[in-house]
């Protein structure tokens, strides 16, 4: 596939009605130019057909560009069965261990990667605690965050052997909050000394890896804004945890972030994030939203280009033998 010499929308679009893309879908990819795409259960029915739609998406941007999902287990889990695993959330297997997690997203990644996804937005980073809300809890790695991160690195590690590219979210940390930000603005007010111990750790550690998501949550003590629009806050993640890898914001359609969806995606790139993430909308309404982001910056390109560097051939599995090691290992806890 040849690559056209532009630069690409600060944009992963997910407006995909369905399993295929209409002309008006294809077009308006064409012209919009984003830089990645996100998949979602209304856009999946079978293998055959989900290795065409992301070939059909390529395509239309004319280049290789990268394609995620969320595929992360339990609740969220956009490929499911007949034709892929169906796995437990990730806190209910966490005892497991690494080796554990190493193979669960090791074969996801593979399933992944057979139909022309190659990138996950996992693993989730969140230290769970007793009032976390239930629409995140059981998705976490556990409640402390040195086992966080270490259950982390090898789900993150599990994918790239994969070839694909890991997406940690939500930067600086979501375990906190007791809202559901898909309906409102969480609002966490602990002190900057225990945000640094417990919620940063486990970014902090796994600041090596190539993408991040943010999360809509003010952190009061830190800043009047959610970390997604607030410079502060993205300064922090940049700084204080030293992630400089390609920093995406979570899903701008949530109703955690005020004003419209294009004052939303100019508020967030001003802060300093690379990409908006559009999940949910119409061409008509992901137009003005590609417009308010505007082209990537030569440091979200510098990123980007880092991260697609390590988007390498996946490695030759048995995978019969490694379900096998991973249903052992968890049998426990299943």
């Amino acid at each position: 596939m040849t690559s056209r010499d532009v630069t690409p929308s600060a944009t992963i679009l997910g407006g995909i009605a369905g399993t295929t893309l209409t002309r008006s879908e294809r077009d308006f990819f064409r012209s919009a130019d984003p830089w990645g795409f996100i998949l979602f259960a209304r856009n999946v029915d079978s293998p055959d057909q989900l290795r065409r739609l992301t070939g059909e998406l390529r395509e239309a941007v004319g280049r290789d560009a990268l394609i995620t999902t969320d595929q992360e287990g339990g609740r969220v889990q956009r490929l499911r069965a007949p034709h892929w695993t169906e796995w437990p959330a990730p806190l209910d297997q966490a005892g497991a261990g690494a080796r554990a997690m190493w193979l669960r997203y090791a074969l996801i990644g593979a399933e992944l990667r057979d139909v022309g996804i190659d990138s996950d937005c996992a693993p989730t980073l969140d230290v769970a605690q007793p009032d976390t809300h239930p629409f995140l809890r059981n998705r976490c790695l556990g409640s402390d965050p040195e086992t966080v991160a270490t259950l982390g690195r090898a789900a993150a590690d599990g994918l790239l052997a994969a070839g694909v590219l890991p997406v940690m979210k939500h930067m600086p940390g979501h375990g906190r909050a007791i809202a559901d930000s898909h309906h409102g603005l969480p609002m966490v007010t602990a002190d900057p000394a225990d945000l640094e111990s417990l919620d940063f750790a486990p970014f902090r550690a796994l600041c090596d890896l190539p993408m991040g998501m943010t999360a809509h949550i003010r952190f009061t003590a830190l800043d009047d804004a959610p970390a997604t629009a607030s410079a502060r806050m993205i300064a922090l993640i940049r700084d204080r945890i030293g992630f400089d890898g390609l920093l995406m914001t979570d899903d701008i359609t949530m109703n955690a972030l005020a004003g419209s969806e294009p004052e939303r995606a100019r508020a967030s790139i001003a802060a300093g994030c690379d990409l908006v993430l559009h999940c949910n909308g119409t061409i008509a309404e992901m137009e003005p939203v590609v417009a308010a982001a505007g082209p990537m910056s030569p440091q979200a390109r510098r990123r980007a280009a880092a991260a697609l560097a390590l988007r390498r051939p996946p490695a030759a599995f048995d995978r019969a033998a490694l379900m096998a090691e991973w249903r052992a290992l968890t049998a426990a806890t299943a």
